[in-house]
């Protein structure tokens, strides 16, 4: 799906897929509670939370979260950031379908730092698309970019995470875009130690640092600025 040449009816049909595998897998909330928990927070503060969603995609798990927030009363202002021009503009038109306003920015994460300042810095199953130095690079880039905390979650690299990614891929999409991803995904993925050797290398390290496992074979990382 990396791949920039991926002709934009096979790109969409993929993305389609990936929805799907992430609604079944219930990925984006895993970073939710820690979001919810910062908003309660500034919006006691008399002011919105900022959220910058890094590799946003087609944007499902802002949305979904985006949605959840105003049934809840939180006031969040979510901007979605991927270097794909057509990914934000698909994740655009299924925000005004959703009924939430989301803000985006065409940005490459790795190469340089980030155009947008935010209270939350956030990415979700991203950093496996990375060798190890651009992993660092984009949480060093990510902790520059956010006032206040930073939350990464990504696959964990096992064997039960690899038969996972391989059945649940196969029952929920016929993309062969993404029956690839799925599995080569899983086998590019860190391993929980290693997101903290990587956390570490990006200057996010020592005790404002939390990397937990979570399911479905996830790891979840949240920085928060001292």
């Amino acid at each position: 799906m990396d791949d920039p040449a991926l002709p934009a009816a096979e790109h969409d049909h993929a993305l389609a897929g990936l929805a799907r595998l992430n609604a079944w897998s219930r990925s984006h909330w895993i970073l939710w509670r820690g979001i919810e928990r910062h908003a309660r927070e500034v919006n006691a503060e008399g002011r919105s939370l900022r959220v910058l969603d890094i590799a946003a995609g087609s944007g499902d798990g802002p949305i979904a979260m985006a949605r959840h927030a105003a049934r809840l009363g939180l006031r969040i202002e979510w901007t979605l950031c991927d270097a794909s021009a057509h990914a934000l503009s698909v994740a655009s038109s299924r925000a005004s379908a959703a009924g939430v306003r989301v803000g985006t920015v065409v940005a490459d994460a790795i190469a340089h730092p980030l155009p947008v300042e935010a209270d939350l810095a956030t990415c979700s199953l991203f950093i496996h698309h990375c060798e190890r130095d651009e992993a660092v690079a984009v949480m060093r880039h990510m902790r520059a970019a956010a006032t206040r905390a930073v939350g990464i979650t990504d696959l964990d690299r096992t064997r039960t995470g690899l038969a996972l990614a391989w059945l649940g891929s196969r029952v929920l999409s016929r993309s062969g875009v993404v029956h690839f991803d799925a599995t080569a995904s899983v086998r590019a993925a860190f391993s929980r130690r290693e997101a903290v050797e990587l956390a570490e290398a990006a200057g996010m390290a020592g005790p404002s640092t939390q990397v937990e496992r979570v399911v479905p074979e996830r790891w979840r990382l949240w920085w928060r600025r001292a």
